[in-house]
C-alpha cells in the first residue's frame, strides 16, 4: 500500500478515510471535524490571514513615524519596503517545496516562530538594519501565513465551500490593508511607533498560541529538494530582489538615478540565469513550457494589469488627500469604508464563484474600476474624504472581486496539467500580484510627477503681475499675515509662499486627476482586451476551462469513493 492510502496521525491514533486524504504533498488532510473544531479552525484561518495581510499593511500606514523613530531619509525608508517585498515575492515556491519535504508541522512551527522573532526585533527597536533584517523575515512569514490561512480555512469550511478558503484568503489579506490604516492612529499615540511594533508582536504570539492548540492535521511527505534548487532558488531570490529595488528606489530617487539601470541588469541576469537552469532540468521548479503557454501568460498579464488598476487607490486617491493635508487621523472613517468595501467583495466573490465562468466577475471588477476611475477626475482642492466613499469602495470591492476568480482558474489549470505544475503557478501568481502593485504604483508616481511638472508650468505662465486674480491673491494674503508681521516686505514674502504653496496644492490635485483619467482608459483598454475572448467563446458554445474541470470532477470523484 502506498503512503497515501495509509496516511495516519501519530498523535491521535487516526487512520484517514480515502475522502479525507489531502489532494496535494504538503498539504494537510480533510477529516469531517465536528462543528465546533471546525468553527475553532474556520476563526483562526480569518485571524492568520489578517495577520499576514498586517505586516506590510502597518509598514505602509505608518511610514512616516517609522522614517521619525529611526531618522531616516525616504531612501533608508524605501529599503525597508524592498526588504519586505524582496522576500515576499519569492518565498512561495521555495515554503511550497518545505511543505512537501519536511511536513505541515516543522513549516507551521518554523513559520510563527519567525513570525514572532521578527516581531520581537522589531519591538524592541534596536535600529536601522536590525529592522531591515526583521522586514525580511517578516516578508517570508507573512509568505507562509498566506498558506497557512489557506489550510485553516480549508479545515473550517464545508467540503462544498473548501474551494472558497482560497478567496477567502486572499480576501482577508487584502482587508487588512485599510484596516491597519483605520487602526494606527489609535496606536500611534503622540507619534510614538513602539506602541505599532508592541500590537504586532502580541498578534503574532497570539497567533503561535493557537497553531499549538489546534494543529493541523497531517498530511503527505515526499522528498522534493534537489542540489540544483540551490542555485536556482537563489538567482531567482537576487533577480527579484533587484527588480524590487528598481521599482522601489525609481520613484523615490528618480528613474535617471545611475545605479538603478545596473540593478535592472543585475535582475535580468540573474532571472535569466534561473531560467536557464530551470529549462534544462529534469524535474524543474518552475515549468518554463507551461509557464509561456499562451493561456498561462494572458492568466498572469490580466492579474498583473489588475494590481496596477488598484495602485489607483493606493497611490491616486491616499495620495491626493495627503497633497490636500490630510492625515491618517481625518481618514479613519474612509479606510474604514475600504475595509468593508474589500469585506464585501470577498464575500460576494466567494458566493458568486462559478468554476464554469471564472471570466465574468473580472469583467465586472474591470468595468467597476473603469467606471470609478473616471468618476474621481472630478476631484478638486476642496475635495473631502466623504466626496470618495462610494468610488474608492467600489475599486476597493472590484479588487478582491477579481483575484478570487483568476487565482482559481490558474489552480485549476496547474492542477489538471499534474501537481508538479502547481508551484510554477504560485511562485508566478505571487510574483505578478507583488512586482505588477510595485509597477502600477511607480508607473502612476512618474506619470504623477511628469503632469504635475505641466501643470506647474502652465500656472507659472499664467501668473504675471498682470493677472488681477494673482494680484487679488497676494493681497489677502498679506492681509491675513499682517497681524503676525508688521514688516511690510516680509508681508508681501509670506504672501507669495502662501498664494505659491496654494497653487503648488490645485497642480498636484490636477495630476492625480491625470491619474484618474489614466487608470480609467487603462481599464478601459483592460476591458477589451478580455472582453472580446471571453464574448467569441460564449457565442461558439465553448468553455476554455473544460477539461480542467472534468479533470478536478474525476478526482474530487475518486476521493469519495
Amino acid at each position: 500500500m502506498t503512503e497515501r492510502d495509509t496516511l495516519v496521525d501519530h498523535v491521535g491514533g487516526y487512520r484517514f478515510k480515502p475522502h479525507e486524504m489531502p489532494i496535494l504533498p504538503g498539504s494537510p488532510a480533510n477529516p469531517d471535524h465536528p462543528p465546533a473544531r471546525r468553527a475553532a479552525y474556520l476563526a483562526i484561518g480569518v485571524f492568520m490571514a489578517l495577520v499576514g495581510g498586517a505586516q506590510n499593511g502597518f509598514l505602509l500606514a505608518n511610514s512616516p513615524a517609522l522614517q521619525a523613530e529611526f531618522a531616516l531619509t525616504p531612501v533608508e525608508a524605501g529599503w525597508l519596503t524592498v526588504a519586505f517585498y524582496s522576500t515576499y515575492a519569492t518565498m512561495s515556491m521555495l515554503l511550497f517545496r518545505v511543505r512537501q519535504e519536511f511536513g505541515i508541522q516543522p513549516f507551521v512551527r518554523w513559520a510563527m516562530a519567525g513570525l514572532v522573532a521578527a516581531n520581537f526585533v522589531q519591538m524592541i527597536g534596536p535600529g536601522y538594519y536590525p529592522e531591515l533584517a526583521a522586514r525580511a523575515v517578516a516578508g517570508i512569514t507573512a509568505s507562509g501565513l498566506s498558506a497557512l490561512a489557506i489550510y485553516y480555512l480549508m479545515q473550517g469550511l464545508p467540503p462544498a465551500m473548501r474551494v472558497g478558503g482560497l478567496v477567502i484568503s486572499l480576501g482577508l489579506t487584502q482587508v487588512a490593508f485599510p484596516l491597519t490604516r483605520a487602526l494606527s492612529p489609535a496606536l500611534l499615540v503622540d507619534g510614538d511607533i513602539s506602541h505599532i511594533f508592541q500590537f504586532q508582536f502580541a498578534l503574532s504570539l497570539l497567533g503561535l498560541g493557537m497553531v499549538y492548540w489546534l494543529r493541523l492535521p497531517p498530511g503527505i511527505r515526499k522528498q522534493t529538494f534537489e542540489k540544483l534548487d540551490i542555485p536556482s532558488i537563489a538567482l531567482f531570490v537576487v533577480g527579484v530582489a533587484a527588480l524590487c529595488a528598481f521599482l522601489i528606489q525609481g520613484r523615490i530617487q528618480w528613474w535617471d538615478t545611475p545605479w538603478l539601470g545596473y540593478a535592472l541588469a543585475a535582475s535580468i541576469l540573474a532571472l535569466g540565469g534561473c531560467f536557464l537552469i530551470e529549462a534544462n532540468r529534469k524535474s524543474p521548479m518552475l515549468d518554463l513550457s507551461w509557464l509561456s503557454s499562451r493561456s498561462i501568460l494572458a492568466l498572469a498579464l490580466i492579474g498583473a494589469t489588475v494590481r496596477i488598476l488598484v495602485a489607483e487607490q493606493g497611490f491616486g486617491a491616499s495620495g491626493m488627500f495627503t497633497a490636500l493635508g490630510y492625515g491618517n487621523e481625518q481618514l479613519t472613517g474612509y479606510f474604514w469604508v475600504l475595509a468593508g468595501a474589500t469585506f464585501g467583495g470577498m464575500a460576494l466573490s466567494v458566493v458568486r464563484l462559478d468554476p464554469k465562468d471564472l471570466t465574468r466577475p473580472v469583467l465586472f471588477a474591470i468595468l467597476v474600476i473603469c467606471i470609478a476611475a473616471f468618476a474621481d477626475t472630478r476631484t478638486g482642492v476642496m475635495t473631502r474624504p466623504q466626496d470618495l466613499y462610494l468610488t474608492q469602495a467600489a475599486i476597493a470591492f472590484a479588487a478582491v472581486f477579481a483575484m478570487g476568480p483568476i487565482m482559481m482558474e490558474g489552480m485549476l489549470r496547474a492542477l489538471a496539467a499534474g501537481q508538479s505544475y502547481v508551484i510554477s503557478f504560485i511562485a508566478i501568481f505571487s510574483l505578478s500580484q507583488s512586482i505588477g502593485g510595485l509597477a502600477g504604483i511607480s508607473l502612476l508616481s512618474a506619470f504623477h510627477t511628469v503632469r504635475l511638472k505641466t501643470h506647474l508650468i502652465d500656472a507659472g505662465s499664467t501668473l504675471t503681475l498682470a493677472n488681477q486674480q494673482l494680484g487679488q491673491a497676494l493681497g489677502n494674503a498679506a492681509q491675513r499675515a499682517a497681524p503676525l508681521q508688521g514688516d511690510p516686505a516680509l508681508q508681501q514674502q509670506a504672501a507669495a509662499a502662501s498664494v505659491s504653496q496654494e497653487v503648488g496644492r490645485e497642480a498636484a490635485v490636477l495630476a492625480f486627476n491625470d491619474v484618474f483619467f489614466l487608470i480609467g482608459t487603462l481599464s478601459a483598454v483592460t476591458f477589451a482586451f478580455v472582453f472580446v475572448p471571453w464574448l467569441i467563446n460564449k457565442i461558439r458554445g465553448r468553455n476554455p476551462l473544460a477539461k480542467e474541470l472534468a479533470f478536478m470532477e474525476a478526482m474530487l470523484a475518486r476521493t469519495r469513493q
